[in-house]
């Protein structure tokens, strides 16, 4: 008699959350796929027997996404419809106990440095011979480099280093092998993320080293694009700015969360930075990096900040005339210094507050994008979507900043290439160009 041929395990791997988590879970990808699992990232298909959710924990909507899809596939594991379930990353790090009890249908939690163990699972080893070799889940033309781990930064609304630990630098050779890796695979955009770039090897040099990593990184064949994401204003290294300046390749971009613009929400945020000395760096990075794109993000709604100090965040936004704006409402994090003191201000307040920061800001961005309008800049295609091309100035990040619209009629453009766009029109948030 014949019997049925067990079907072999099939992993999908579901990620939530921020570049840094979709970093991890490229790791997690090469290294099952090093050891023969047969394994995919978000598909679309569902036909996955094994799933790995990689959770984000960082603030009240990002953990309620989390649990959503956990206990979605926790019912779908209950149903028969998969065998298995794992999961890891940063809420799975700080509530794994009680995650434990609350989900008893997920197979196993890991933290966020648990790889080997996670591995294990799939009678998998870690593959030292992978480091610096990674299968990329964005478009093939630019992939993020993760250059550093966790963070020494004392915040105090902040539960990051709760979940990611204390900095760990990667060594300047590591990355450089992994950007000719990622370049030789037909990357030509770096974005360079960390939970603090400017701290980079203090612990491993015992010196602020971005800018000698920044010199090896530009000198990799096939890199026409280095961007640089979230770089704490505090001690900021300015010898950075001098290489953004000599180096072509580095995109005249800085991503420098900001958080507020009051002295006295600045001290209760412990950023160790007031709005005097905020605004002086601002000035000096635009003088040393002329036509620099600052983007930033904020926070309304901290415990302690009265209407005043909103105005003056207001004020400050008004006067600094950020490129690209985001802004959170506050999150009363467990564990972090801020959570001592009380939740007063209430939910639709910081919403409103937020909302007026955005308003003011699409003010300023389209005044900006206007300013733009019958000059040609270099244009890096990223897809085609209906009858348009889309794509980015080297002043936009993908998924969160702004895009450059071209119409794909009589256009020979390809996904990937650079393109020298003339720009016709603007809104607050996209430009409209045509090849020249």
């Amino acid at each position: 008699m014949k019997t049925k041929a067990k079907k072999k395990d099939k992993v999908n791997i579901v990620t939530l959350g921020c570049s840094k988590n979709l970093v991890d879970s490229e790791v997690i990808l090469t290294q099952l796929k090093g050891n023969k699992v047969n394994t995919t990232h978000e598909s679309a298909k569902d036909d996955a027997n094994i799933i790995i959710v990689n959770t984000c924990g960082f603030i009240d909507n990002a953990k309620q996404e989390s649990i959503d899809t956990i206990l979605r596939y926790a019912d779908a594991k209950e149903k028969g419809q998969i065998d298995k379930l794992y999961v890891t990353g940063c809420l799975s790090q700080r509530y794994k106990d009680n995650l434990e009890i609350e989900i008893p249908s997920v197979d196993a939690f890991f933290g966020t440095m648990e790889l080997p163990l996670l591995l294990r699972k799939f009678n998998a080893d870690y593959k030292h011979e992978l480091v610096g070799e990674r299968i990329t889940t964005t478009a093939q033309h630019y992939s993020y480099l993760k250059i550093a781990e966790g963070c020494d930064r004392p915040c105090s609304f902040c539960a990051i280093p709760l979940m990611r630990g204390k900095h760990v630098s990667k060594p300047i050779e590591q990355l450089v092998k992994e950007a000719k890796s990622l370049a030789k695979n037909g990357t030509k955009e770096l974005l360079l993320i960390a939970q603090d770039l400017t701290y980079y090897g203090l612990d491993i040099y015992k010196k602020r080293e971005l800018s000698e990593l920044l010199k090896h990184l530009s000198d990799v064949e096939g890199i026409e694009w280095i961007r640089l994401h979230y770089a704490y204003p505090t001690g900021f290294p300015m010898d950075v700015l001098d290489v953004m300046a000599e180096r072509d390749n580095i995109c005249n971009y800085l991503d420098i969360p900001l958080q507020h613009g009051s002295d006295k929400v600045l001290k209760l945020m412990r950023r160790g930075i007031t709005r005097a000395k905020t605004e002086a760096l601002i000035d000096t990075i635009r003088g040393k990096v002329p036509g620099v794109a600052l983007r930033t993000t904020l926070i309304a709604g901290h415990p302690g900040e009265g209407e005043e100090d909103f105005e003056e965040m207001m004020r400050f936004v008004e006067k600094s005339r950020f490129e690209r704006l985001g802004i959170f409402t506050y999150s009363h994090e467990e564990d972090t210094h801020s959570h001592s003191m009380k939740d007063d201000i209430p939910p639709e307040v910081k919403q409103e507050r937020a909302n007026r920061v955005m308003d003011l800001q699409e003010r300023i961005s389209l005044e900006l994008n206007e300013e733009k309008i019958g000059k040609t800049f270099k244009v890096l295609i990223d897809r085609k979507e209906g009858g348009d091309f889309i794509g980015r100035t080297e002043f936009d990040s993908p998924e969160v900043d702004n895009e450059v619209i071209i119409s794909a009629e009589k256009n020979y453009l390809r996904v990937g290439d650079f393109a020298n766009i003339l720009i016709n029109d603007a809104t607050e948030f996209d430009l409209f160009g045509e090849p020249v």
